[in-house]
């Protein structure tokens, strides 16, 4: 069996929140490192205050960008009232990812125990373009990083990895159908 070649992605960093500067936007600098790291495209990487509306539109027109493979939200997913990004972005997906929450769960539980359950990390796929919601904290980033998106936004990760797959995400599109 041969070597797959590293298939490098193009990967948008989006912060939710209603304090941060890129001077002190440790999540997102910490995605942003580790995606360049690995060998992938820094696409874009913006601050949104916590605001349906605006997490919505940079997700949208990144997700309707074909030269962004994938969207990397860190913020606003848990339970105060100002933490909205799940809101904003789970009626967008038109194929939702729950095994991402339930594994990001799981390796966060090593970390952190039941504290777990106050993140409603969450992901999906909105116009054929990947799109993950983090936790705003770093140590969070670093475990969906490291603990899932690295090997699977990795071509040569085996036995299987989204990658693999990017090249049929709008099949439902192309046949000129939409899915539900």
């Amino acid at each position: 069996m041969s070597e797959r070649d590293f298939v490098s992605l193009s990967i948008a960093v989006l912060t939710v929140s209603d304090t941060r500067s890129f001077a002190d936007d440790k999540s997102g600098a910490l995605l942003a490192d580790r995606l360049v790291e690995a060998g992938h495209a820094l696409a874009n990487r913006r601050i949104v205050p916590d605001d349906v509306d605006a997490i919505r539109e940079v997700v949208t027109a990144w997700c309707a960008d074909p030269a962004i493979d994938v969207v990397l939200t860190t913020g606003g997913t848990g339970f105060t009232g100002r933490d909205v990004t799940p809101e904003a972005l789970e009626p967008l997906f038109q194929k939702r990812m729950d095994g991402f929450s339930a594994v990001f769960h799981r390796i966060s539980y090593d970390k952190i125990g039941v504290s777990t359950i106050q993140s409603r990390a969450t992901a999906g796929v909105v116009e054929a373009t990947f799109v993950f919601a983090l936790p705003g904290s770093p140590g969070a980033c670093r475990d969906a990083w490291d603990g899932i998106l690295k090997d699977q936004l990795d071509y040569r990760h085996r036995p299987c990895n989204f990658v693999e797959i990017m090249p049929r995400l709008d099949e439902h599109l192309r046949r000129g159908g939409r899915s539900a």
